[in-house]
């Protein structure tokens, strides 16, 4: 499959703003919960992936695994949760996700109450070492979005990989673009890459 590395296109003011640094909230942008929305505490280092940003991302997602209801999802550096309520609120089966910061810890299980989701499991810990504890190929999608500046990306690739199950996918986001010799010892191939603003994002395919 081609990789496609074009710049998103309708990127807005506000989508460019929340690239740059955290606005006071994000929203979900569909399933279930669409246009619920998600506060974005004051944390240092929290950057939750732009509405825009995920509306593609979840676009590729959907076309290649319309079987949405059967996806197993983990959200590595959860964050505000953005990604992962995403993905729960579009039907997924069972949703982990991994923080350690204890107020957002709070924000993601005050979230999950809100929204009842059963399906959604949230885990304290280090991203990494929580990583290494999981069963090896029991997720069909995996969410990396770690920390701009702390050299992670790498790092949580290597650890993420072992967790993929057989035609698994992979969102890989930073401040510069992967290359696919970069992640080609991983066995893993580039299948959609876009820019917005200072946010390089991936999509990645078990090989």
């Amino acid at each position: 499959m081609p990789i496609s590395r074009s710049r998103t296109p309708d990127l807005d003011a506000r989508s460019l703003s929340t690239a740059r640094g955290a606005p006071g909230r994000v929203r979900i942008i569909g399933g279930a919960w669409k246009r619920t929305p998600i506060p974005v505490l004051p944390v240092a280092g929290l950057r939750p992936t732009p509405d825009r940003v995920r509306e593609t991302l979840f676009n590729w997602l959907v076309h290649l695994r319309p079987e949405v209801g059967a996806l197993r999802g983990l959200d590595l550096f959860a964050g505000t949760g953005a990604l992962g309520f995403e993905l729960a609120s579009r039907g997924a089966a069972h949703v982990l996700l991994v923080e350690q910061d204890q107020r957002l810890l709070a924000g993601l299980q005050a979230l999950k109450a809100k929204l009842r989701a059963a399906q959604v499991e949230i885990r304290a810990g280090d991203a990494l070492t929580v990583a290494r504890t999981l069963p090896l190929a029991s997720f069909d999608v995996v969410f990396l979005d770690p920390p701009f500046g702390a050299g992670l990306l790498q790092q949580a690739l290597a650890a993420a990989r072992p967790l993929l199950a057989a035609g698994g996918l992979m969102y890989a986001e930073g401040e510069m673009p992967l290359t696919p010799a970069a992640v080609a010892p991983l066995d893993l191939r580039i299948v959609r890459a876009q820019r917005a603003g200072r946010v390089c994002f991936h999509l990645l395919a078990a090989e």
